[in-house]
């Protein structure tokens, strides 16, 4: 049986640091980072990349749609 894994891209230019990415990952792979953007908002990283199942959710709540989800099967 197949298994899914993902990763995502951050278009740190929309991010405006609201940290439902984070809140609402059902795998806990996002933190909010030390990094900030151009517009001054607190980025959120992509930590635990090995535990993504690509499952959207974060993607789905980002008001700005900032987050793009891509998955893989292995």
């Amino acid at each position: 049986m197949a298994t899914s894994k993902g990763e995502i891209a951050i278009n740190e230019d929309f991010c405006k640091g609201c940290g439902y990415c984070i809140e609402f990952c059902p795998k806990d792979c996002l933190i909010l980072g030390d990094n900030f953007n151009s517009q001054g908002y607190r980025l959120p990283v992509f930590a635990k990349k090995e535990d993504c199942t690509a499952c959207t959710i974060c993607g789905k709540m980002c008001p700005e749609s900032a987050i793009e989800v891509y998955k893989y099967l292995s």
